[in-house]
């Protein structure tokens, strides 16, 4: 039985600002049982809600060298549709109204929890044969870790694994200060381990020091070793390039799913979308108030509203866009100039545009359900989790072909009658808005080619199946099987 411990600041169903949580949360129940055992380890905030707060059970408590001096560190545990939690508890580190701060109050309160994993595997009697790190509130695990060795024959052996979520957050902070707080010897803090322009890089130490470093799609992994999307790290990403691998996210697809979806108007599936998902659109024209037209084309918007997810190609065209034959519909909050665009654009267009300009869950399945194309121009995108969704949903993605977009969306070729979706390549508004054209033009004088297209999308699978059996592959090659 292999051992795998998850470390994560994140995990559904306890706490979640981003798709970190969904990985590490969702992910660990789809290994195979026989062969390995997936273990979680997570902050216990303040802020996870009570009805999982309550079923913690205590499992020890100890104190630890901390920022010279000695800290409080309490261990709970949790067992949530068959995989182990055990939450590392601090209430001065934890007790924030949201995982995330102020960034000098992060870095110390996730050096802490990262030494505080370690330090915590002796106590519970758990030895992991590898511990995967998530993102740069990990960062340091693998670094302590080297440091651990050394005098202590219970942390030889142990191997890690880095995934990078966003190389965008890396954990820089003042190099002395750092020094000081995790009590880490000198020689870590330079260039070649942790030291990143001057500053303590953590997400850096981590990819020095892991075995293995993954990130979230293929091509993202090829492009990180670029400068445009490197983030200053382009040059050590080359350097451990024979370490480093892509593994696309997956999709729950239990809670994915048009057969059986509670949250939709009209459950539909590959076999009876022609005529029921279209029940999806009506519903929703109705319920935000658009001109009630079946056969209109519908195109969906489910995003953070930032540059990095391209509404400044949105904001360009959306005047051009609004002529054509076609309804827009937008969920998600962000940043001001893009929120109050899609306001404008719904006050100027009420029966084209709907703008939503807050987050609910229920409201995404819907337009997932019932749009049938999804834009989602992304300047950048390590994995995404929205094309997946709609690739799911029969609603055919519109996307940027970067990172996980250009793996999990198939750009449609109307010779060969292949594709999944449509795709253009360089970051400009206008190739963007003929990409559209090209869809509508699809969606209204090629119905037949269309409802195809729309087959093979409900037929990919991006289940976390998937994913887990790459991960077992990485592990295995890892420990030597």
């Amino acid at each position: 039985m292999k051992k795998i411990l998850f470390a994560t600041s994140e995990a559904v169903p306890f706490i979640k600002t981003g798709g970190l949580a969904d990985v590490a949360g969702s992910l660990p129940k789809y290994f195979d049982k026989e062969n390995y055992e997936v273990r979680v380890m997570l902050p216990k905030y303040m802020c996870i809600k009570e009805e999982w707060r309550s079923k913690l059970e205590y499992v020890t408590h100890f104190y630890m060298d901390w920022n010279w001096r000695s800290e409080y560190v309490g261990v709970l545990r949790l067992e949530h549709e068959g995989v182990t939690f055990y939450f590392i508890d601090n209430e001065g580190y934890f007790n924030g109204f949201a995982p995330y701060g102020e960034i000098f109050g992060d870095v110390e309160k996730f050096a802490f929890f990262s030494k505080a994993v370690l330090s915590t595997l002796p106590l519970i009697d758990y030895r992991p044969d590898i511990i995967h790190c998530h993102d740069w509130q990990t960062g340091l695990v693998p670094v302590y870790l080297d440091n651990f060795r050394y005098g202590n024959e219970f942390f030889r052996g142990i191997k890690t694994v880095m995934t990078i979520h966003n190389l965008k957050f890396q954990g820089t902070w003042d190099t002395k200060r750092i020094k000081d707080m995790t009590g880490l010897p000198e020689y870590y803090f330079v260039p070649d381990k942790l030291e990143a322009y001057k500053d303590a890089n953590y997400l850096k130490g981590g990819i020095v020091y892991a075995d293995r470093v993954t990130t979230v799609s293929n091509t993202y992994a090829e492009e990180i070793k670029t400068p445009f999307y490197g983030e200053k790290l382009d040059g050590l990403m080359n350097a451990r390039s024979n370490c480093l691998s892509g593994i696309v996210n997956g999709l729950d697809y239990t809670d994915w799913d048009p057969e059986t979806d509670p949250r939709i108007e009209k459950n539909f599936s590959i076999k009876n979308f022609r005529k029921e998902k279209v029940k999806n659109k009506v519903a929703l024209q109705r319920e935000l108030g658009l001109a009630e037209d079946p056969k209109r084309m519908m195109i969906g918007i489910v995003s953070r509203l930032t540059d990095q997810k391209g509404f400044d190609l949105i904001a360009y065209i959306m005047d051009e866009l609004c002529q054509d034959e076609v309804q827009i519909v937008a969920l998600g909050t962000g940043a001001e100039q893009y929120e109050n665009m899609f306001r404008h654009f719904a006050w100027k267009y009420p029966d084209k545009v709907s703008a939503n300009i807050y987050y609910s869950d229920p409201m995404s399945h819907k337009i997932y359900a019932s749009c049938d194309a999804f834009l989602m121009p992304s300047l950048f995108e390590p994995c995404g989790l929205s094309q997946l969704m709609s690739l799911r949903y029969g609603t055919l993605p519109i996307v940027r072909e970067t990172g996980g977009l250009k793996d999990t969306v198939e750009p449609y070729n109307e010779y060969e009658k292949t594709g999944t979706g449509f795709s253009f390549t360089n970051y400009n508004a206008h190739e963007m808005l003929n990409t559209i054209r090209y869809a509508e033009q699809i969606y209204y004088d090629k119905k037949r080619d269309w409802n195809k297209m729309v087959e093979r999308a409900m037929e990919k699978d991006f289940s976390w199946n998937n994913s887990a059996r790459q991960y077992e592959e990485l592990y295995d090659s890892l420990l030597g099987y």
